[in-house]
């Protein structure tokens, strides 16, 4: 099976069945997404397919249509993601398991929707757990990103 994934074409030799984000951390030794809950629920294994974001967990690896994006291929070679630089300066994280999924996320949303409100920001990260509470910075993270992607 052929799979691209951060602009880098892979073949594996892995059942159809199984899930892509064992696809990317057990054969690719992506760690990035994260296995949280397994059924579809935390969005811990978040990562974009053609840019749109998918739990890796429940896409079986035949199912696969598109290029595959992780957090660790969302960044530039120069530049963090404007929302990666947003989480870091409010300060997202407090464990961090989640972050990974909650920023391609975020990244997936405000390519779909650049100029949210709360109420939508609140609504499309509200698919994604975090366990530590960090919902207020999340949402100011979100916002600070939309705002320097209307800037450009």
């Amino acid at each position: 099976m052929k799979l691209t994934v951060n602009g880098t074409d892979h073949e594996v030799d892995v059942e159809d069945d199984m899930p892509l984000l064992w696809v990317l951390r057990d054969e690719l030794g992506i760690t990035g997404p994260k296995y949280g809950c397994g059924i579809a629920q935390c969005g811990a294994c978040t990562v974009h397919m053609d840019g749109v974001a998918v739990r890796s967990c429940q896409v079986a690896a035949a199912d696969v249509d598109g290029d595959i994006t992780t957090i660790e291929g969302l960044r530039t070679p120069t530049a963090l993601h404007v929302v990666q630089d947003a989480w870091i300066e409010h300060q997202v994280a407090q464990c961090g398991y989640c972050q990974s999924g909650q920023i391609m996320q975020a990244a997936s949303f405000l390519d779909l929707n650049p100029d949210p409100s709360d109420d939508q920001i609140d609504a499309a990260m509200s698919a994604n757990l975090c366990r530590c509470g960090t919902y207020p910075r999340i949402r100011a993270a979100v916002k600070t990103a939309a705002n320097r992607l209307q800037e450009v």
